[in-house]
């Protein structure tokens, strides 16, 4: 009955199968006279979700994360994973091989510095590193007394002999209807940005920022409508879009050149050198843009200015078109998951379904819109203990079956032309126990007090990000990952630079689209998330002195009664959540044309008392 067209469960390659290419890379090392190399999971532009050509971390090691660095030394190798990707690391990697390491604390360079020696000669690609990251590990080999050392060619690709192609995913027009601006009036803002930046120009390094600027979507990368290019903004003067020629259709290409001049991506070097020769300021994105293009314009006489790139805040602030269409997809994807739900709600309890059952059905389900264009990530389906690994994606091997008495968390979201969406339900099968329920019941709290927040304009996430895991704490745990990341229109659904975490220092704006999602993981046993996305939206307070913000929920879906005490909330929260519920039906019921969904959807949002 269902099937999955968007995500795959084969298991990649791992562990001891690899070893052979890393003794091949070894030999390469050792040819370029380098006693060591950086391999981090990253193309050019630094993107989340990079193309089958650019994962060379995967290719190397087995690690399939989406955030990870290995080390190759002469006798040493180590991987390093942020606290999502411990489990999976350690599963994936041949231990014999590789040391898993943290990402963070410490970082890598604490870990050069102890196994560099003096002479030593480190490579890395400074294509794929920014320059504060290039910063870093020449630090640490100073430190050592090693050398960094920037190749030309990056020597993975050297041994990966049957390295895929680059993409070519035929290039869209984001047409107003979604978009809400055109892009002369979107270059207009940014160049009052380079103005204020005191450059001559301005690089977009970020292939979202291109989207966004020009009204163009793509399909270089899986699960985000990304079409890989750079653009140039000058002060003055026509910006100019390097793509791919192959994905322009004829159509597209007039689109582009309405607005810019559409240039071979090789020939950016060319126009950053002109630029540069003329000892022109260049303004490059701290956070995407590639040591190499510092490189090539300070060697060209030209001045990188590397800071925030400005069109990430300027997209991160929806327009009221994006807004209205997210509200839609929302609304759409609601219909998607209440069907979902009942339907899981029926057929789990007998132990007949699996984690993968689970992908399927939900894909399928939102396929049926008619709308869906891709979804926004794998989903992750963790039943019992593989719940408890926060990025938990489902493998043939990995397949568990949904048991009675278990929690099913799954994370999913779709890319509708019209909206992201991104949401989570921990789902009890059978009868949870007394601490899943209080669990529950804390993370739910936490997601409450997110939810109903009222807060100063100029609020950063970091300042939020208590609110979440108060109630966690006094039980004594806590979730390793952030409360809330920004969410992009039919972009990526991880979108900068707002985010509601220790780190989050961008003040929060009306427009914004935050997720909001503490959770609660007990190794080997199981793992709860709940998780919405919500709406920064200006709020009146009767003798407010200054302007106050609150959260509008755009995420409709019943949340687990089954999971909650209610005799650990308070009547506000008690009030919120009935609330929530009665505005789910509303909008999910008058869609559903099952009448059995439509009683199980009554039925899992009757009022709580």
């Amino acid at each position: 009955m269902f099937e999955a067209h968007f995500q795959t469960f084969e298991e990649p390659e791992s562990g001891v199968a690899l070893t052979a290419r890393l003794s091949a890379f070894r030999e390469e090392l050792a040819r370029r006279k380098l006693t060591g190399f950086v391999i981090p999971r990253a193309d050019q532009q630094q993107n989340e979700y990079v193309a089958p050509a650019e994962e060379r971390l995967a290719w190397l090691t087995g690690f399939t994360g989406s955030a990870g660095l290995a080390i190759v030394l002469t006798r040493e190798a180590a991987i390093f994973v942020d606290g999502r990707y411990t489990l999976q690391a350690g599963k994936q990697v041949d231990r014999k091989a590789w040391e898993v390491e943290p990402l963070v604390d410490p970082p890598p360079e604490h870990w050069l510095t102890r196994h560099l020696a003096s002479g030593d000669r480190l490579g890395f690609d400074p294509w794929l590193h920014t320059s504060a990251a290039a910063e870093r590990l020449a630090a640490a080999c100073a430190k050592a007394g090693a050398e960094l050392v920037a190749v030309d060619s990056n020597p993975v690709d050297t041994v990966w002999t049957e390295r895929p192609a680059p993409p070519l995913g035929p290039v869209t027009i984001h047409g107003a209807q979604f978009a809400g601006e055109i892009e002369a009036e979107k270059l207009k803002r940014i160049r009052l940005e380079i103005n204020k930046l005191g450059t001559d120009a301005l690089v977009l390094s970020d292939s979202h920022a291109v989207a966004w600027a020009f009204n163009i979507r793509g399909a270089d990368v899986s699960h985000t409508p990304l079409p890989l290019s750079y653009a140039l903004v000058p002060k003055e003067g026509r910006p100019l879009v390097f793509i791919d020629h192959r994905k322009l259709s004829n159509a597209t290409r007039d689109h582009l050149e309405q607005s810019a001049d559409v240039e071979e991506p090789a020939a950016l070097t060319t126009k950053l050198t002109e630029l540069a020769k003329r000892g022109a300021s260049i303004a490059l994105d701290s956070a995407t843009a590639a040591d190499a293009l510092s490189r090539l314009i300070s060697g060209a006489g030209g001045k990188p200015v590397r800071g925030n790139d400005p069109v990430s805040l300027l997209k991160a602030v929806k327009n009221l078109t994006e807004i209205d269409g997210t509200r839609t997809a929302h609304q759409r994807d609601a219909v998607a998951l209440t069907r979902f739900l009942a339907w899981i709600d029926g057929e789990a309890p007998s132990g007949g379904l699996t984690e993968i059952d689970a992908v399927e059905a939900l894909e399928t389900f939102r396929r049926q819109t008619g709308a869906l264009k891709d979804v926004s990530f794998p989903t992750i389906s963790g039943t019992g203990p593989n719940g408890a690994i926060v990025h938990y994606r489902v493998t043939r091997k990995s397949n568990r079956r949904i048991e009675p008495g278990d929690l099913l968390l799954i994370d999913s979201g779709a890319q509708y032309q019209d909206g992201t969406t991104d949401v989570t339900r921990t789902i009890a099968i059978g009868k949870p126990t007394d601490e899943m329920r209080d669990r529950f019941t804390r993370v739910l709290r936490g997601h409450m007090a997110i939810a109903r927040a009222i807060f100063p304009d100029g609020t950063t996430g970091a300042q939020l990000d208590t609110l979440a895991r108060q109630y966690l704490w006094q039980a004594g745990v806590d979730f390793e990952h952030g409360t809330g990341h920004g969410v992009g229109s039919y972009l990526s659904v991880h979108e900068g630079p707002a985010r509601i975490s220790k780190l989050g220092t961008t003040p929060l704006k009306r427009g914004m689209i935050l997720s909001n999602e503490p959770g609660y993981y007990k190794t080997d046993a199981y793992g709860i998330r709940i998780e919405n996305l919500e709406l920064v939206i200006g709020t009146d307070i009767a003798g407010a002195e200054k302007p106050v913000n609150a959260f509008e929920t755009l995420t409709l879906a019943p949340i687990d009664r089954r999971l909650i005490d209610t005799s650990m909330l308070s009547a506000g929260e008690l009030n919120w959540l009935n609330d929530y519920h009665a505005r789910v039906v509303s909008v999910v019921r008058p869609h559903l044309d099952d009448n059995a969904t439509k009683l199980w959807l009554d039925e899992a949002t009757a009022v709580l008392t």
